[in-house]
């Protein structure tokens, strides 16, 4: 099943292998550079790739050297990108990610922004190494539509930028999860409080960025009781199942695997366009296999998403089909910025 073809949106892809957003760290003021291109266009084959998360705004950069999407500079250096992909025959979603209070003055000049004033109470990537995470200025009601109104735009300029559409960065403690999140988010106006409240801010951002370029481009990233980056979620069936009633009918939600199976498949029944599932879970060392996405395939998921694997295999796709051994994924010392380990992986020497 993974290896047949399924259609999204306007989308026919050829297989149901989703390249999973990765942050590698190699961007320059804010934009891809040359190499970028050439490591997304040498994993065209997957069914859909997502790229790693693009900030929407310059307040939401969660760390240094990682794009954006908010200037004419940006748009240009990303359709680079988007050219190679459909070149070597992909398709390419960019994965609007918002910090919030992931982030630091030194990042990008900008202190972050959350729901409520409360630090993550981790540590984050500044241009000097790891540092505590700081304690975020609480967003006023009327502000909340400005980043509202950042992921529209975003996905405007990522249209023009060539990508065949964005997911939403929903998951890993970002600003739409620190919405939803009970410990991040203690306001007491209409983004908060209640189960209402809490999914309100996801519900705007995703309902912005359908109206801006069709919901049949738009998905949303999602880690129901995912706890990172000082995440607590309460009554997540409930939480996630009213999210999933109140959104519009886009082209897919991207599930990751952070609660049990019955929650997971409760989520599936409930949602009415594609479901993509990343068996990997939160962040860890292992890659997810071939017979983990099968076993999701036929469990309902219609499309799975593969991060880790794609790191030494661009040819993800082939290896699977042919039954060849998957290259070990490289050390986490090659992840970010370093000139090795991001365009030098080989496809499978016969």
């Amino acid at each position: 099943m993974l290896l047949s073809s399924y259609r999204l949106g306007n989308l026919t892809l050829p297989n149901r292998l989703v390249m999973a957003p990765m942050t590698r760290s190699r961007a320059v003021d804010g934009k891809p550079i040359a190499e970028t291109a050439t490591y997304y266009a040498q994993r065209a084959t997957a069914g859909l790739i997502v790229t790693e998360g693009v900030q929407p705004n310059a307040v939401g950069q969660a760390g240094p050297f990682m794009p954006g999407l908010h200037t004419d500079e940006q748009v240009e250096a990303w359709r680079v990108v988007t050219d190679a992909v459909h070149v070597n025959g992909g398709r390419i979603f960019a994965q609007l990610m918002h910090g919030g209070r992931i982030g630091h003055p030194d990042v990008a000049g900008h202190h972050p922004v959350g729901p409520s004033a409360i630090s993550s109470g981790t540590e984050v990537f500044t241009p000097t190494g790891m540092a505590p995470a700081p304690v975020p200025r609480a967003l006023e009601t009327a502000e909340v539509a400005e980043q509202v109104a950042a992921f529209a735009d975003a996905a405007r300029r990522a249209v023009e930028a060539g990508f065949d559409g964005v997911e939403l960065h929903g998951a890993n403690g970002y600003l739409i999860q620190q919405f939803l999140s009970s410990s991040a988010n203690q306001r007491t106006d209409g983004y908060g409080g209640s189960t209402t409240g809490r999914i309100r801010f996801a519900v705007e951002a995703v309902e912005a960025v359908a109206d801006a370029i069709g919901p049949e481009r738009v998905g949303i990233r999602l880690s129901p009781g995912g706890q990172i980056q000082g995440i607590v979620e309460e009554n997540v069936p409930v939480l996630y199942g009213e999210l999933l009633k109140a959104l519009p009918d886009i082209a897919y939600i991207h599930v990751m695997v952070t609660a049990d199976d019955e929650v997971l498949m409760g989520l599936r029944k409930a949602w009415p366009t594609a479901f993509i599932l990343n068996p990997g879970g939160q962040i860890g060392p292992d890659e997810s296999t071939r017979e983990q996405g099968e076993r999701w395939l036929a469990n309902g998921a219609d499309l799975i998403s593969y991060g880790r694997a794609y790191l030494a295999n661009p040819d993800l796709v082939e290896r699977f089909r042919l039954g060849l051994p998957l290259a070990a994924t490289p050390g986490r010392d090659t992840w970010f910025q370093t000139p090795n380990g991001y365009i030098d992986h080989p496809s499978y020497q016969h």
